[in-house]
């Protein structure tokens, strides 16, 4: 047998170890999903309280039980810190952040850190799939040579794929199985090792021609939200100087049967990918020559909002002959989306951030988000604040950034002195509404 024919039998049969390396919102389902059907999987992350957590059968993500942990351990489900244990692991799935350095530039630190930790361990028959977002051509120019380090031949001896996450924490009507998987193969034989992979866990495979087409299809989908969003937030500026809710005209516009899509306006963008992978192409066409001005032009709008917001908020303190400075004021809703806590590039954290830049006290309210947690780029020492009658009236201002099904909006309403509401979620006018 040649080493792919016995690849794949070992994943076809189930009787490979699967290793996922980063265990959030990402490799975190995906492990879980591997160990429901039958695989032994191995969590690598070199956070020791997610290891811990998931050691002792516990969730440090809302939208994942504690009971779902408890019993992939109770089947053949190991986290640790020591990449050693990639040796063991018949493919090793890489599930790591892809952000933006101060430049707004690619950083792919986590990638390539990560895969250089792995050289000393990779062995023949292994397949390593990347699934982060990142540029056209990352996965050749980045993970291959490193594979290539171990002195194992690409596409012979180990395989290289590239198949993007396409996750979207909290949504009810899909999880990993049922999201169709994109995979692009560094060879034709790399390829079916991918496809062996995965096709045990996923409904739907779409294999692609390479590992560029497809790290450019995952950017295409996050840049055509991107897009929309930058366009409908521009909208909302325009529509709120007429005097116009853009959240009606949205909502009519939805009403056509053909040739629109709703999106729907906000504080910004949040999320690992939409705020960030726009920004991914527009720095890889810089390699060619190319300009990408629609990306450009949504990313500005986009960034602007948090600003807008607040700007809205000092026009409603304005009427009210209070300043922002030393003004109270609370956020509702850290998360970047409703319903999960999920705080991953929250424009809220920005919002908290100017205001205290600006001069006001604040304090966050997020029954999914309990207390500030560790980010890259905003620091607070903060926890959620209930929502009490006696405590929404304590704030001069409460500023909606995250729409939560959680929160009590009419008591948000009867006892808020000044409501700034980002989501559209009030759309009777009130004197005490601004929307923003």
């Amino acid at each position: 047998m040649t080493v792919l024919s016995t690849t794949c039998a070992k994943l076809h049969n189930r009787e490979a170890t699967v290793g996922i390396i980063g265990l959030g919102y990402v490799g975190l389902p995906l492990a879980l999903r591997y160990v429901a059907v039958g695989y032994a999987v191995v969590g690598i992350d070199n956070d020791p309280h997610k290891v811990a957590a998931l050691n002792a059968g516990e969730s440090y993500i809302g939208h994942i039980p504690g009971e779902k942990i408890a019993a992939a351990r109770a089947g053949d489900f190991t986290a640790s810190a020591d990449f050693a244990v990639a040796a063991s692991c018949d493919a090793l799935i890489l599930c790591l952040p892809t952000p933006l350095n101060k430049f707004r530039e690619p950083d792919l630190s986590y990638v390539t850190n990560t895969m250089d930790a792995l050289v000393p361990y990779l062995r023949e028959g292994q397949v390593v799939s990347l699934e982060s977002t990142t540029y056209p051509g990352t996965t050749e120019e980045e993970m291959l040579p490193r594979m290539q380090k171990s002195g194992l031949t690409v596409g012979e001896q180990i395989f290289l794929v590239y198949s993007p996450e396409r996750e979207d924490p909290g949504n009810p009507n899909f999880e990993t199985a049922t999201i169709p998987k994109l995979i692009g193969g560094y060879t034709a034989s790399c390829l079916a090792a991918g496809t062996a992979l995965y096709d045990q866990v996923v409904n739907q495979l779409v294999p692609m021609s390479s590992t560029r087409a497809a790290e450019m299809t995952k950017l295409l989908e996050n840049i055509h939200r991107a897009v929309n969003i930058g366009l409908v937030n521009e909208m909302k500026t325009v529509a709120d100087r007429m005097g116009i809710d853009i959240f009606e005209v949205v909502d009519a516009a939805a009403t056509k049967p053909f040739g629109y899509t709703p999106y729907y306006p906000g504080p910004g963008l949040g999320g690992h990918c939409i705020p960030i992978d726009p920004f991914y192409l527009t720095w890889k066409a810089k390699e060619y020559g190319l300009n990408t001005r629609f990306i450009e032009l949504s990313g500005e709008v986009n960034r602007a909002m948090p600003e807008y917001v607040v700007g809205k908020l000092i026009e409603g303190l304005n009427r009210e002959g209070k300043p922002l400075k030393g003004s109270d004021v609370l956020v509702l809703g850290l998360a970047y989306k409703k319903n999960v806590g999920d705080p991953r590039e929250s424009p809220a954290a920005e919002i908290l951030e100017i205001l205290v830049d600006k001069g006001a006290t604040v304090a966050y309210s997020d029954p999914h988000v309990p207390s500030f947690p560790k980010m890259r780029n905003y620091h607070f020492d903060l926890e959620s604040e209930a929502l009490t009658a006696t405590n929404i009236a304590r704030f001069d201002a409460v500023v909606l950034t995250t729409d939560h099904d959680a929160f009590d909006y009419e008591l948000i309403k009867q006892h808020a002195k000044l409501i700034i509401d980002s989501r559209g979620r009030y759309r009777e006018p009130a004197a005490h509404i601004v929307k923003a």
